[in-house]
C-alpha cells in the first residue's frame, strides 16, 4: 500500500525479492498539469509495469474494500505514503499485521513531513522506522530502524532518495526477521514523540528577519517542493541555493545601518551571488528563479537581470 515517488522503492524491492506480492493498493487516479487528464501514480505505474493486480478505494475503510483484501487472504501488509487512515478492521486482515515504514526515527516527527523537518531543523541524523501499525498516528511498537547522517547540503529532495532506497532494504529484513520469529517489537515512549504537519505551499515565503542560517536550512529542506521564494520587482523569485556568509559585507558596510530596517536588502550583486541581509548573518543566494524563467545560477542571472543593490526582497 503506497502512492508516491517515495512509496516505488519499497514496491521494487519487494517485487525483487522471494516473496510475492498478491495485490498493490494505492490512491486513485488524480487530475494534473494544465489539461487536468487523469494520472496514476508512480506505485500504480510500477506495479502495472510489473503486471500486478491494483486496487484504489477511495475510502480505504469502506466494507466492501476491506472485504475484497480479506478475499486475498494476505499476511502481512506492506504500508508506505499510502495516503489514508486505515482502520482497525484493515489493520486485522493481514495474519502478521499492518508493517509501516516511515521517514523518520520514531517517535520523533511522526506524521506527514518528516524528511523537510530534519533538514529544516539542522539535524545531524535521521533514518527510517519499521512499525506494527496500530490505529494511531504513527505509534505503533517499533520493529526496525536504519540511522543515516544527513550531508552538510543535503536537500529534501536528496534526502527523500536516500531513504526511500534506505526503506527498501529495510523492510526485507524485517519481513525475513518476522519469518524467522526474531524479530523484537519496541513501544514507542510516547512522552518524547514530536509530530510534524504536510508543509504548505506559503510555508517557503521567507522571513528575513529570521537569521541566515535559517533560511538556507529553508532552502534546503524545501528544495525541489514546495521551494523557498521571496520577491523581486513584484515578481516571485524562488531561491534554490545559497550559503551563510559572516555578519557584515565588505562590498559595501554603509548600507547596512539597523538590522531590522534592512532585513531582506540586497547588499551587493555579482557572480558570486547576492548577498542579502537577514535578521542575524549574510545570506549569498548561488542559484534562483525568476517567476517564468528557468532555474539558473546567480551570475547567469544577472547578465540578463540588473539586480542595483540597495533594493529589498519583498512584496510590492
Amino acid at each position: 500500500m503506497g502512492t508516491p515517488d517515495f512509496s516505488v522503492p519499497v514496491l521494487e524491492a519487494l517485487i525483487a525479492s522471494r516473496h510475492q506480492v498478491v495485490a498493490v493498493v494505492t490512491q486513485p487516479d488524480k487530475p494534473k498539469g494544465r489539461g487536468k487528464e487523469l494520472a496514476m501514480s508512480p506505485v500504480k505505474e510500477t506495479a502495472l509495469r510489473h503486471g500486478l493486480l491494483v486496487y484504489q478505494p477511495m475510502r480505504a475503510r469502506d466494507a466492501a474494500f476491506i472485504q475484497e483484501m480479506r478475499d486475498l487472504e494476505p499476511e502481512v501488509m506492506v504500508v508506505i505514503a499510502f495516503g489514508q487512515i486505515l482502520s482497525k478492521e484493515l489493520l486485522e486482515v493481514p495474519v502478521h499485521g499492518c508493517i509501516n515504514i516511515h521517514a523518520s526515527l520514531l517517535p520523533k516527527y511522526r506524521g506527514a513531513a518528516p524528511i523537510q523537518w530534519a533538514v529544516l531543523n539542522g539535524d545531524k541524523e535521521t533514518g527510517i522506522t519499521t512499525m506494527l501499525m496500530d490505529e494511531g498516528m504513527d505509534t505503533g511498537d517499533m520493529l526496525e530502524k536504519r540511522v543515516i547522517a544527513l550531508e552538510k547540503k543535503e536537500t529534501g529532495g536528496s534526502l527523500f532518495e536516500r531513504l526511500s532506497l534506505l526503506g527498501g532494504e529495510l523492510i526485507l529484513s524485517t519481513l525475513e526477521k518476522l519469518e524467522n520469529k526474531t524479530l523484537e517489537r519496541t513501544p514507542q515512549n510516547h512522552e518524547e514523540a514530536t509530530y510534524v504537519k504536510k508543509i504548505p505551499k506559503s510555508f517557503g515565503e521567507i522571513d528575513w528577519g529570521k537569521d541566515a542560517a535559517s533560511i538556507e536550512r529553508l532552502i534546503r529542506g524545501l528544495n525541489p517542493w514546495p521551494s523557498a521564494y521571496t520577491w523581486l520587482n513584484g515578481k516571485l523569485l524562488k531561491l534554490w541555493e545559497a550559503d551563510v556568509l559572516p555578519d557584515e559585507c565588505p562590498e559595501d558596510k554603509n548600507l547596512i545601518l539597523e538590522k531590522k530596517e534592512n532585513c531582506g536588502v540586497i547588499l551587493s550583486a555579482s557572480d558570486s551571488g547576492l548577498q542579502v541581509q537577514t535578521g542575524r548573518g549574510i545570506l549569498n543566494i548561488t542559484s534562483l528563479q525568476l517567476e517564468g524563467k528557468r532555474r539558473m545560477d546567480t551570475a547567469a542571472f544577472l547578465r540578463g537581470f540588473s539586480v542595483p543593490a540597495g533594493i529589498r526582497l519583498e512584496r510590492s
